[in-house]
């Protein structure tokens, strides 16, 4: 079997979703940080959401397994927590991924995350702005909770960070 290419990792990388949110892969997330081939080991840097982020685990597992299976003979996934993870790394089809799941993505905020608060939540599902926020902590750690006044939807909103 040849050698996988840093290319090879990368798309078999965006092929992996993450478990709380599976309509989004690791790579539209923005938490791999690098990619290094060696021969057939394979590096990845990653950098998790939150630091206690429960998905973390399972994220690791699957990225091993899918390059394990690929052809690498070894995999090693480390965690990089400097810089922290910002939700300005989520890419733009993630972005949109995540409004077609029924959860609102992050302002663009270019780090100044008190304006991001303070910007309006658009909803999912129609596109109403007359949405209201109604828990600043929803399912997961990295969620708020709205209900739009339009269609009276409840959603959450990936926070901002």
């Amino acid at each position: 079997m040849a050698e996988l290419t840093a290319e090879q990792v990368w798309r078999i990388l965006a092929e992996v979703n993450d478990p709380e949110i599976p309509v989004v892969s690791v790579v539209d997330l923005g938490i791999i940080r690098a990619v290094e081939v060696r021969g057939d080991e394979v590096q990845v840097q990653m950098t998790p959401t939150f630091q206690g982020c429960p998905a973390v685990q399972v994220m690791r597992a699957e990225i091993e397994n899918r390059l394990l299976e690929a052809g690498a003979r070894s995999v090693q996934v480390t965690l990089v927590h400097s810089p922290p993870w910002t939700s300005q790394w989520i890419s733009p089809q993630g972005r949109e991924k995540l409004r077609s799941f029924g959860l609102a993505p992050p302002p663009v905020h270019q780090g100044n995350i008190e304006d991001a608060l303070l910007t309006i939540t658009a909803c999912p599902y129609c596109g109403s702005q007359d949405t209201s926020l109604t828990n600043s902590f929803g399912s997961t750690l990295c969620r708020m909770i709205f209900v739009c006044n339009s269609c009276r939807q409840p959603f959450e909103q990936f926070k901002p960070l």
